[in-house]
């Protein structure tokens, strides 16, 4: 028996979907498949690429779109491009050169690909293992500013990111979304590329109410998501202001967060 009013539940992945190792558990395979046999739709959005993506549809049997770049890239199953949303090309270096200013890594990722400075650098590895592909070494920004889809500042100086974070707001302004997807990436996407405006189209995709979609998340970027939803739902790894905006909180990715969020919040017993 389900609630009788949530129709689709949108997950962030990475902190909320995966273990901290980006492992997809059995738990939660089985947690999807019951708000599938209950009638419930189910979705994922993440600062990831798509193809970042891929190895969660088989499993999860995902028929809904997928929503890449924080939304800035919306897929279907096949990794066919459904709508897509870039950065402003005139604002791809004068967002680097913030980043920069503030000793952050430039990334960019455009098209199926994705470009940084130093393949040894901060996090490349690790995220070349979660997302399953390799980046490309970029010399410069030249000839790579158009159709970007995402740029992100890396650095484990949490603080440069959060300040790095705020500057991106206060020069930018309306023009992007900025954002951190992790305490050590700043992400900066099209300013409708953001995981709000995901809850959006899927509500408009499937003709819902704000009020019959469940959000669960774990980082400063899903309470965008949070606000237009009507079941709201932190992870217990999730920071006391994230906690604070979600309507209700489960235990961390690292003890089946989401399993049991699906249990305790979305399903009836």
């Amino acid at each position: 028996m389900t609630s009788s009013r949530i129709r689709l539940m949108l997950a962030d992945v990475d902190g909320t979907l995966v273990t901290p190792d980006k492992v997809l558990t059995d738990a939660a395979i089985d947690a999807v498949h019951r708000l599938a046999k209950d009638g419930i739709l189910f979705a994922v959005t993440s600062g990831r690429p798509p193809r970042g993506m891929a190895m969660l549809v088989d499993p999860l049997d995902i028929q809904t779109p997928i929503a890449a770049f924080n939304g800035g890239l919306l897929v279907d199953r096949n990794m066919t491009v459904i709508e897509q949303r870039v950065v402003p090309e005139h604002l791809v270096v004068p967002i680097a050169d913030l980043m920069t200013s503030f000793h952050l890594s430039v990334w960019i990722y455009r098209g199926a690909d994705w470009y940084v400075p130093d393949p040894n650098g901060p996090h490349v590895e690790r995220e070349a293992w979660t997302v399953k592909f390799d980046p490309k070494v970029m010399a410069s920004l030249s000839g790579l500013t158009d159709a970007v889809a995402k740029i992100v500042g890396v650095s484990d100086d949490h603080d440069a990111v959060a300040k790095a974070s705020a500057a991106a707001h206060e020069t930018f302004g309306d023009h992007v979304a900025a954002a951190a997807s992790q305490p050590y990436y700043l992400d900066v996407t099209h300013p409708e590329a953001n995981k709000g405006s995901v809850a959006r189209y899927l509500a408009h995709q499937y003709h819902l109410s704000t009020e019959e979609i469940a959000t669960i998340g774990d980082m400063p970027n899903d309470v965008l998501m949070f606000a237009h939803s009507g079941l709201s739902i932190a992870m217990g790894n999730a920071d006391v202001q994230v906690r604070r905006a979600a309507r209700r909180v489960t235990d961390t990715n690292q003890n089946e967060g989401f399993a049991k969020a699906v249990q305790r919040f979305v399903l009836s017993s």
